[in-house]
C-alpha cells in the first residue's frame, strides 16, 4: 500500500511534467499536470489515445472547480449532489484548461474521485488528469500488477491495493444526458429527470 513517501514521489513527478499511476475509488488513473499541454502530451502518448478524445480533469475538491469551469446553478446542484464520486461532469471550461486536454471542445470533464490518496495528489499538485491507466482499446487496470509495461516504465506507479474496477459515470448535466454509464448511472439519471 502506498506510503507519504509514495505520495511524495507522485506530487515530485507531477511538478516536474511527468507521469503518475495513481488509485481511485473506480480504476487505476493516469496523471500528469493538467494545465500543462506538454505533460497531458504525455498522457495521451503513453496511452496510444486519439487527440481527438478528451482527458479529464481530477479535483481535490467539489469547490476547485469553478477555478476552472463556468457551472451552472443546475450544475453546481449536481457536483454537490454527486462528487466527491464515480462521477465525471461536463462543464463548460475556461481558458485555463489547455485545448490539449479537451480536444479543443468547450467542456471540460471533472472528476473528484472519492478516494483520499487521489485527493490528496490533487490536492498538492494542482488539477491532474483522470484517465485510466492503459492503453487505448485494452481494460482498465484494478491492479498494479494489471498495468500495461510500457505504461508502467513512464510512471511513476503508487500502489493503492485493489479498486473496485466500475468506470466513473460521464454526465452532461446541461444536456441531460449521461454520455456513458457506469458507476451510479441509475441515480444520475433519476436526479437529472428531477432537477
Amino acid at each position: 500500500m502506498a506510503s507519504d513517501d509514495d505520495l511524495t514521489e507522485a506530487v515530485a513527478a507531477i511538478r516536474r511534467g511527468d507521469l503518475v499511476v495513481y488509485p481511485t475509488e473506480t480504476v487505476y488513473g493516469l496523471a500528469a499536470d493538467a494545465l500543462d499541454a506538454e505533460a497531458v502530451e504525455r498522457v495521451f502518448e503513453a496511452k496510444g489515445r486519439s487527440r481527438e478524445k478528451p482527458v479529464s480533469m481530477a479535483l481535490p475538491d467539489v469547490d476547485v472547480a469553478e477555478d476552472y469551469t463556468n457551472p451552472t446553478e443546475r450544475e453546481r446542484a449536481f457536483c454537490e449532489a454527486f462528487l466527491p464520486g464515480p462521477v465525471t461532469v461536463l462543464l463548460e471550461r475556461t481558458d485555463r484548461v489547455p485545448d490539449v486536454l479537451v480536444a479543443d471542445r468547450d467542456r471540460v470533464g471533472i472528476r473528484v474521485p472519492d478516494h483520499d490518496l487521489a485527493r490528496d495528489l490533487a490536492r498538492r499538485t494542482g488539477p491532474i488528469t483522470s484517465t485510466s491507466a492503459n492503453r487505448s482499446g485494452n481494460p482498465s487496470a484494478r491492479t498494479v500488477d494489471e498495468l500495461d509495461a510500457g505504461i508502467r516504465e513512464r510512471a511513476v506507479v503508487v500502489d493503492g491495493g485493489e479498486t473496485p474496477g466500475t468506470e466513473s459515470t460521464v454526465v452532461n448535466v446541461a444536456d441531460g444526458e449521461i454520455v456513458r454509464r457506469g458507476a451510479r448511472a441509475d441515480e444520475i439519471e433519476a436526479w437529472l429527470a428531477e432537477h
